[in-house]
């Protein structure tokens, strides 16, 4: 009877082990840790099941395991039996399906997830979702480029969800969209605490070629580099260091964008309201040049007051040169107040104004017809500039270089550097002009000669040399040429050959040239003129007298 009871028992559990479902492999199911021998945990997962997994598929990265004899664990199934008779599961697979399924609904939600990052791979890092893995662009990292992630490595912190595709196993996240979130939300705070004009204390955190980014408790406000100073700033690094605490002014707020331009020179006192008064026209001051340009030079009459020197107003003699080459940078020079516009702040000065017009000068020491003497500067197809006392230059035109030859030849006979004497014919201040001649230096020996000569007078003349022509004779110390056919009232006395060198003769003068400096003689025009007044005096031809009896009284008139 016990027998048959005992067979009945038997038969019922081994039915009852027919009917119990036996877990499907690819399944998630829990277990409980039974033993933990040479780094492994041996896991009963029921059904007469045992399986073993490694003791690192329990730790998250970077860090140790924290398991014991005794846990429950849930662990992914992958088969019901080895070649050991012995369950093949996994923790690390459990995690994630597990994390899977919490971050499709976090992604499906737009919700944060929580990570570490645990290593670098190209582009980017990857990051532990606690059991899926994620990839993290560098872009994504932070909201500015980040050199060193080191201390971010390990750390549990929130991430944003991009994309992710369960099917190829990819999902990306950003860490910079929950920094931008709450930047942006710490800055609309900050932000609605703010107004324009008032004056705060932040901390610089940036200094760029334009300005400094200066940190207001959370919110970042540009220091540009023309608001730090009223003076030239040429670097924010003259003014500010890093990490520096500095009072500014809240200049302007735009509340979309939520950025916020600063100024410390707001908080300054504006020193232009003064400088009409300080810096009265045409007043002289000491100043220091800023800057140089191809335009001129900027000098600085005090803190946070700049005027410009034109380069028309630098030297009265350095016209085309450059301002560099006048004043250099830092140099302390005086300049004069020229003109003064407070509306665009601006300061027009002078250089050359502060010392006396050279041409003045020249001209008050050089009046006109006095000797100077000068370097030959150029030569030019119109004349020569000859250099002067106050580093000016006078020119000699072709017209003023010789008495007797063509200015064109004349000029030959000069080179560059030649020291060379002249006379000051004019002087034009206001055009900055200085005439010279050369031919001027021993006077006008033309005037001299022929001063009381007047067209019709009788002068006697010496012949010099005898030509086919005519003969060469000279008045004076001038040379003259009297043609053959003026050399007689009769054709039969027109002969070169009948005077002599050295003979003199009574000639009339025809005409008188200033210009090209000839006196026009002519024996033949003194025989008619005496002709003429011979028989005016002594009687006419038409009364029956010859010539020759009216000539011979007027001979014996004139005995």
């Amino acid at each position: 009877m016990a027998q048959a009871t005992s067979m009945e028992e038997f038969e019922a559990l081994l039915q009852e082990s027919f009917e119990m479902d036996t877990p499907e492999e690819g399944s998630v199911v829990k277990g409980k840790i039974i033993a933990i021998e040479a780094g492994q945990a041996i896991i009963d997962v029921g059904y007469k099941m045992e399986g073993r997994v490694e003791l690192k598929e329990f730790a998250n990265p970077g860090e140790a395991p924290e398991v014991s004899v005794g846990d429950e664990v849930e662990v992914y199934l992958r088969a019901a039996e080895n070649a050991r008779g012995e369950a093949v599961i996994s923790r690390e697979m459990a995690r994630r399906e597990e994390a899977w399924d919490r971050l499709e609904k976090a992604y499906a939600d737009d919700a944060r997830v929580e990570g570490a990052i645990f290593g670098r791979v190209k582009g980017g890092f990857t990051v532990d979702l606690g059991g899926a893995v994620a990839f993290l662009p560098g872009s994504q990292v932070d909201v500015r480029p980040v050199r060193d992630a080191g201390p971010l490595m390990g750390l549990k912190q929130p991430f944003q969800i991009l994309k992710m595709d369960r099917r190829r196993g990819n999902i990306v996240v950003s860490r910079r969209a929950i920094l931008e979130e709450s930047r942006a939300e710490q800055r609309a705070e900050v932000i609605g605490k703010l107004a324009e004009g008032d004056a705060v204390d932040g901390v610089v955190k940036n200094i760029t070629e334009y300005g400094a980014f200066v940190d207001l408790g959370g919110v970042d406000g540009l220091l540009h580099v023309t608001d730090m100073a009223w003076r030239r700033v040429n670097h924010p690094s003259e003014i500010l260091t890093i990490g520096e605490t500095v009072k500014v002014q809240v200049i302007k707020i735009n509340k979309e964008t939520h950025r916020i331009s600063l100024g410390m020179k707001q908080l300054m006192e504006d020193p232009w309201d003064l400088v009409a008064a300080k810096y009265p026209l045409e007043s002289v001051h000491t100043g220091r040049v800023t800057n140089i340009t191809d335009y001129g030079a900027f000098v600085e009459l005090e803190a946070g007051v700049e005027g410009l020197v034109h380069v028309s107003e630098m030297s009265w003699t350095k016209k085309n040169v450059h301002p560099g080459k006048i004043v250099s940078t830092s140099q302390e020079v005086e300049v004069m107040v020229l003109e003064i516009d407070g509306t665009k702040r601006r300061v027009s000065l002078g250089l050359k104004q502060t010392q006396r017009n050279p041409w003045e000068v020249f001209a008050e020491s050089h009046p006109e017809n006095t000797e100077v003497e000068g370097e030959v500067k150029n030569i030019t197809e119109f004349g020569l500039f000859i250099g002067l006392p106050g580093d000016i230059d006078g020119m000699v035109h072709l017209s003023d270089i010789s008495w007797d030859e063509r200015g064109e030849d004349a000029i030959q006979n000069y080179r560059k550097g030649d020291v060379v004497k002249a006379v000051v014919s004019e002087v034009d201040v206001e055009k900055e002009r200085i005439s010279l001649s050369i031919k001027a230096l021993g006077g006008d020996k033309f005037a001299d000669a022929v001063g009381g000569v007047k067209r019709g007078s009788i002068v006697t003349v010496e012949v010099t040399a005898i030509e086919d022509g005519g003969i060469e004779v000279e008045y004076e110390g001038m040379k003259s040429f009297i043609r053959r056919s003026d050399l007689a009232r009769d054709r039969a006395d027109q002969r070169p050959e009948r005077f002599n060198a050295g003979d003199k003769v009574d000639v009339r003068v025809t005409n008188v040239d200033s210009k090209t400096r000839r006196l026009g003689l002519s024996i033949k025009a003194r025989e008619i003129a005496e002709e003429k007044e011979a028989v005016q005096q002594y009687g006419s031809s038409d009364s029956g007298a010859s010539l020759g009896d009216i000539l011979g009284a007027a001979l014996k008139g004139d005995e």
